[in-house]
């Protein structure tokens, strides 16, 4: 019994994180692009002299620190469910 309680948090917990990765993807997608900003997200074009340049994108950062928890969480799971079984 210990461990189908123990497997069922552990598969709600990760419905719950990629929900929250889903989310806040579409959320960074669906925000509109800055008015001084080329599409290519680089080079900053028409601004005035002393604007602040647009912020740099922050997207595939997110991404990937996302994945390491998940793969750290995952690593943690299945160390505790070795012990278990010891």
């Amino acid at each position: 019994m210990k461990n189908n309680s123990a497997m069922k948090k552990a598969i709600q917990y990760t419905i719950l994180v990629a929900f929250l990765v889903i989310a806040s993807v579409t959320c960074l997608k669906a925000q509109p692009p800055h008015p001084n900003q080329t599409s290519g997200g680089g080079a900053v074009t028409g601004g005035r002299i002393g604007d602040a340049p647009a912020g740099a994108p922050i997207g595939s950062g997110t991404i990937i620190l996302t994945l390491l928890a998940a793969a750290y969480g995952g690593k943690k799971v299945y160390n505790l469910r070795k012990e278990e079984k010891e």
